[in-house]
């Protein structure tokens, strides 16, 4: 079944605040191999100009794909996510996520296009602060095979 293009500019509701823990920025950093002191020690983090530890810069995925979750379950869409692979992720940073801050993420539709057969759908996560600060843009393309009834230019 296509995707519904009307889905086209839906913003979702944001989610529940995150709080950002030193101990989940450590995990990440030794999920990815990088021993950067930054991401582990204040001390080193401070003298870099830092409140406390930051996070890696892909750390942001772990909220961007939770966010997506939103889309994935909004039965309406149609997206049969068994369908799904990712076809590209890029980060906007507009400044590092730190330890202690509290998350918030709102999920767009930035588009749907149909391609040889695939529902390309590009979502567009926005990660601020419960404050209001904005700290990263996560765009995300994800393709559902075999989903699209018609090719469109």
């Amino acid at each position: 079944m296509p995707l519904d293009q009307s889905f086209i500019g839906r913003e979702y509701p944001p989610t529940r605040p995150y709080e950002v823990g030193r101990e989940k920025i450590r995990e990440f950093a030794e999920a990815i191999r990088d021993d950067s002191a930054l991401y582990r020690d204040i001390e080193a983090a401070k003298a870099a100009g830092y409140p406390d530890v930051i996070a890696p810069p892909t750390f942001a995925v772990l909220l961007s794909m939770s966010a997506q979750e939103t889309i994935v379950e909004d039965a309406q869409l149609g997206l049969d996510y068994s369908r799904v692979v990712h076809g590209q992720q890029d980060f906007t940073h507009h400044r590092p996520i730190r330890a202690g801050d509290e998350l918030v993420t709102v999920v767009h539709v930035d588009d749907i296009r149909a391609r040889a057969g695939n529902d390309f759908l590009t979502v567009r996560v926005e990660i601020g602060t419960a404050g209001g600060e904005a700290v990263c843009t996560a765009t995300s393309m994800l393709v559902a095979r075999g989903t699209a009834e018609e090719e469109q230019t």
